[in-house]
């Protein structure tokens, strides 16, 4: 008698490996906070720690060439990652929205999927010690009703909560339908990323 696993859900842990590139992408995500009257409001009223252009600028790529230089490389990574969910594209899925987050102390984003997309992600740019994990939840949670608890031993694909730790240029993508959060920071500086949306 064997037991197996169906279903399986794709988490993609990548990473950008150009120091220099990550350095732009700070400059120029900390000069978006400071410049974007629009964004910093939006964030204000909606209390977001910190700021971030997803209500306020949709042509980050167009903008700054640095956004365009990290498409090109989040393309790769994107692609690698449908090929291993073994989508069947009649064309590579093309970048839909991409968005800069500089969190402060506290800050945190509860429970939510991204909709009308087929793979989402983040690329960490500046994560201070404590900055805190990105939280996945199984998506099967709302159907479990009375099934007993996870043993902290099981192994991550038996965990009804799996936590990805993020580091400097880490890449982490999934499937747009996965309920995700991003845990409270207790860093000391501002943990800088950039999210983004596939079609």
């Amino acid at each position: 008698m064997t037991s197996r696993s169906l279903f399986a859900t794709r988490f993609y842990e990548g990473a950008l490996a150009d120091p220099a590139l990550l350095a732009e992408l700070d400059h120029s995500c900390r000069t978006l906070a400071e410049d974007d009257r629009a964004g910093r409001a939006w964030s204000k009223a909606h209390g977001y720690r910190g700021y971030t252009s997803y209500a306020s600028l949709n042509d980050l790529p167009q903008r700054d060439p640095i956004f365009a230089d990290l498409v090109k490389t989040l393309n790769r990574h994107v692609a690698i990652f449908a090929r291993d969910c073994a989508f069947d594209l009649a064309r590579p899925l093309r970048l839909d929205s991409l968005w800069v987050n500089v969190m402060k102390r506290g800050g945190t984003h509860s429970g939510h999927i991204h909709p009308h997309s087929a793979v989402s992600g983040t690329i960490y740019v500046t994560v201070p010690p404590g900055s805190g994990a990105l939280k996945l939840e199984d998506p099967r949670l709302a159907m479990l009703m009375a099934a007993p608890r996870r043993r902290p031993d099981a192994a991550p694909d038996l965990q009804t909560f799996v936590y990805a730790d993020p580091a400097p240029g880490s890449v982490f993508l999934w499937e747009s339908w996965l309920r995700h959060e991003v845990m409270p920071s207790d860093a000391r500086e501002d943990r800088i990323s950039i999210s983004f949306n596939y079609r």
